[in-house]
């Protein structure tokens, strides 16, 4: 397996992990309360930022885990990177309109800023799946 896609299955795995555990945390709370009273905030951050750190620190992992593996990108990798971000980014760009939508029609900060999260989420997910499948089945050819 190439070392970019152990890196998608990571970052697909963390990604998801990390955002079932905020939603375990968050979805109890908002049962009990209305939006604009749940504390949402340090969830958010903490299932986030140990995200980034636990993605990082396992791709610093697996890279010292195979030191054979130079991590050159060849042009098949290139092509495959590239269309990964292509349909991640799709995502944020929902996600950045779905928080606009929500902004002007005057929502709690609780809604735009879990869209923002869900985005976030779902680009790293798709993202990395879009790779992986890209990596067992080749780049589709529009």
């Amino acid at each position: 397996m190439a070392l970019e896609e152990k890196r998608a299955w990571i970052l697909a795995v963390v990604a998801a992990g990390a955002y079932a555990f905020y939603l375990t945390l968050v979805l109890p709370r908002l049962l009990d309360a209305p939006a604009a009273d749940v504390p949402y905030a340090a969830a958010l951050l903490w299932t986030a930022g140990t995200a980034v750190g636990t993605t990082i620190a396992l791709h610093v992992a697996v890279r010292m885990a195979a030191p054979r593996d130079d991590g050159r990108r060849d042009e098949r990798d290139r092509e495959i990177g590239v269309f990964g971000e292509h349909v991640g980014h799709s995502f944020v760009v929902l996600g950045a309109v779905a928080a606009l939508l929500l902004a002007l029609a005057e929502a709690d900060h609780f809604w735009i800023a879990n869209a923002l999260y869900l985005a976030f989420a779902l680009s790293a997910i798709t993202e990395s799946i879009s790779k992986i499948a890209a990596y067992r089945r080749g780049v589709p050819r529009w």
